[in-house]
Parts: structure tokens; sequence; C-alpha cells
């Protein structure tokens, strides 16, 4: 029988200097506490960081900004974190900004292997880039290249030790689409249990995305809101 559980520090040993790393979560809901934090103590540097927002100052990602371990940060928006507004205005982080509906695509796309996606969205706004405006159809679009990262950090609220992954409303968000569009895929579950007792149909993400999987144990303080109970 497939087990792919391990521990964080395992799962993250081939991490490297100069690594992109997609993170899931929007705010709190949906954000791997555990794995970053294990991503910190492991001293790498220069990492490209893909994820929907940037927390808030001295949680979550944050804290690989504050560190300084992250060159760029691909992003929707830094609104609730004035650490990372105040890093990308002293060019201390590279920003690369894109409308939250465009930032999922690109992933999507880079999960299902396209190069690029092409979109209307910001054609007449000062986000045109000419060297990439197309023409289909008669409509002028813009070339989006697709993202895909070395690693997916991953936050499920449930995982079978084969990997299948079943998350909690809307902690959901970013994850199923990062789980597709990295090499190395790595989820840390609230509860883990043996692989078969997720019915077929509410397994959200399959267990052939899923490299390895990482119990959590007791939700931390940074959790929060997702004190709920596993059905």
């Amino acid at each position: 029988m497939i087990d792919k559980t391990t521990t964080a520090e395992n799962a993250l040993a081939k991490l490297k200097d100069g690594a992109t790393i997609m993170v899931g979560g929007f705010g709190v809901p949906g954000t791997p506490f555990h794995l970053i934090q294990t991503v910190l103590s492991t001293g790498v540097r220069t990492l490209t960081l893909i994820k929907n927002e940037a927390n808030e100052a001295g949680l979550g990602v944050s804290l690989l900004l504050e560190a300084e371990r992250v060159e760029r940060l691909v992003t929707s928006h830094l609104g609730l974190n004035q650490v990372a507004i105040r890093m990308m205005n002293e060019k201390a982080l590279k920003v690369d900004f894109f409308p939250q509906g465009i930032l999922a695509d690109k992933i999507r796309a880079g999960g299902a292997g396209l190069l690029a996606i092409v979109t209307d969205i910001g054609i007449n706004t000062f986000l045109r880039r000419e060297e990439d405006v197309v023409t289909v159809n008669g409509c002028e679009g813009m070339i989006e290249p697709a993202l895909r990262a070395d690693f997916a950090l991953i936050h499920a609220a449930k995982a079978d030790r084969a990997g299948n992954l079943v998350f909690e409303k809307s902690a959901r968000n970013f994850n199923p689409l990062m789980a597709t569009a990295a090499d190395i895929v790595i989820v840390e579950a609230e509860q883990i249990v043996e692989t078969g007792s997720i019915p077929p149909d509410q397994v959200h993400t399959p267990a052939s995305f899923v490299d390895h999987v990482v119990p959590i144990g007791e939700l931390s303080q940074e959790y929060g809101v997702l004190q709920h109970h596993v059905r």
C-alpha cells in the first residue's frame, strides 16, 4: 500500500536556493503555515514565491519576506501587508502583480501543460504590454505565460496516506490548482486517514498529483479561523 506520509523536513529535503514555490491559501484559510515555517528553518534564499497575497506582517509567507529569503513575489495584492509594500517600494523585493483571476488561470494553464493563455483583461489600461499583444478573431488580447513551480505547498483538511485530498470550504481556494502545477507537491494535512476511507466522489485532489503528505498535529495559533471539525 502506498504511504506518502513523512516529516516536513524530509519532504523539503530537495529545496535549494533560487527555487520557485507556489503557496496555497487566501489570507489564513488554506495557507500551509507549518510548511512555511519549515522552509524558513532551512535557510534557503533567493526564492520566488507564487501566492495570492503576502499574508499579514509577521504571519505566513511574510516571515520569509521579512527574513530576506525571497527575491521575487508573484501575487494579486499586498494591501494587508505593510512590510511587503515597504520592501517593494524600497526595491528590496521584486513584485509581479496579476489580477486574481488571471493569476489563477496562469496556474491552471501550467497544470494543464499549456504554454500560455490569451486574455483581454487590462488590454486598454496601463497594464498593456505591446510586445505581448495578439489578435484573435478580430479581438486584441495579451499573451500571459503559464506558471509552474519547483514546489507547491498545500494545506488540506484531510488526506489519506496515498495523498488523496479533501479541502474545507473556502480553504480550497488556490490549493487544487497549485497541486497540479509543480514538480514536487507537498501537502500538510489536519487529519490523515487510511487509504480508501475517503469516498472517491469526495476527493478534491487525487493522489496522483501529490508527492508527500505531512501531518500537522494540533493546529497552532496561526491557523485561527480554521478550527473546525473535519468530517
